[in-house]
């Protein structure tokens, strides 16, 4: 043996005696796996920042609700794990009628929370709800046949939901809002982005209430009520500032009853309600045909309590064979702008 594998072995085994019987640092994240027959909820109570629930395949009847922060939550796969309601009644989350909840407060937020890769499917409100976060993450969920809302969030920032899909939830497939519980202007969520998502048969595909700063990008929305919801009213700061962007809005032609706060829906694509500085661009809108106030391709309506939209731009869609038009602008807001649309049929026309 020469010299040189000498000294090589010898610096090996102290390397290997050195790692023998050596603790891992305290804040050495762990995995925690669930398989069938065990209880998630427990999973999640025993881990600690930093550490991942691994979800084996099957169907786990039970809520779950997060509290903690820097946790990933993640199934085998959406087809393969699925998480269902219970029979469990004495949690917060099961109560409320939920699936996942993800809950912090203003002064406390939750973050870096990461759910992924399952199904929640048949609860009586919403499939996923957050309220109090940050940098939550929410990808390759499927939230289905939930009540309300499939995937829904409040008082979040900088949330990322993508490649998700949800379909046939009673009222919006992906719903975020500023608060749902009390009367306020529209807040900053910092950068959330809505991208790469599917949604069908949902009454409203996506939802954006009383925010700003937010992005909705190459999601596909077709067979809903409504496909893209932006709502704003008459409470300061106002919904806007953002960016409604590439993506492919089709035959949303699905018939929905009115309700307390909204007309019947069947027919629209892209609605604007009392927004402000929003750019709707480089979308592809076609086949949404109904007799609601709010039918059409993409269309600009004063809200219900009277606020207008103003200095909004709508440029370089493709907008066709939408019904009773391509482009609506049923508002009476001023310096709203559109160019550069390929459109047939505008209200009022010449807009195409």
């Amino acid at each position: 043996m020469t010299k040189q594998q000498m000294a090589y072995l010898a610096c090996t085994a102290v390397v290997v005696a050195s790692g023998v019987g050596a603790a891992l640092p305290a804040n050495h994240p762990s995995v925690h796996l669930v398989r069938p027959g065990e209880s998630i909820q427990n999973a999640v109570d025993s881990a600690k920042r930093g550490d991942t629930v691994v979800v084996s395949p099957g169907t786990y009847h039970e809520s779950v609700r997060i509290t903690v922060s820097d946790l990933t939550l993640r199934g085998a796969s959406a087809r393969s794990t699925v998480i269902v309601p219970g029979t469990a009644t004495g949690d917060a989350c099961a109560k409320a009628g939920n699936g996942i909840c993800v809950t912090g407060t203003d002064s406390s937020p939750v973050r870096n929370v990461t759910v992924a890769s399952l199904t929640l499917r048949g609860f009586s409100k919403q499939g996923l709800w957050a309220s109090g976060t940050d940098r939550l993450t929410v990808r390759r969920v499927t939230s289905e046949k939930n009540g309300q809302w499939g995937l829904a969030s409040e008082r979040s920032l900088r949330s990322v939901f993508v490649h998700n899909t949800a379909k046939d939830n009673g009222d919006a497939g992906l719903f975020v809002s500023n608060t749902i519980g009390t009367e306020e202007g529209a807040r900053d969520t910092k950068g959330t982005v809505l991208a790469h998502n599917y949604l069908s048969g949902n009454r409203i595909g996506i939802t954006v209430r009383r925010l700003r700063n937010l992005t909705v990008a190459r999601n596909e929305a077709t067979g809903n009520c409504t496909a893209v919801f932006v709502v704003g009213d008459e409470n300061k700061p106002r919904v806007g500032d953002l960016s409604v962007r590439r993506n492919y809005i089709h035959a949303n032609n699905k018939s929905c009853p009115k309700t307390a706060r909204l007309p019947a829906l069947q027919g629209s694509g892209i609605v604007l309600t009392g927004a402000e500085d929003t750019r709707v661009t480089h979308n592809r809108v076609e086949d949404n045909v109904g007799t609601s106030p709010l039918s059409g391709g993409i269309v600009l309506f004063k809200s219900f309590v009277g606020a207008l939209s103003e200095r909004n731009v709508v440029r370089d869609n493709v907008v066709l064979r939408n019904g009773p038009s391509d482009i609506a602008n049923r508002d009476t807001g001023k310096d709203n702008r559109f160019r550069g649309n390929t459109c047939k049929v505008s209200e009022p026309a010449g807009m195409c």
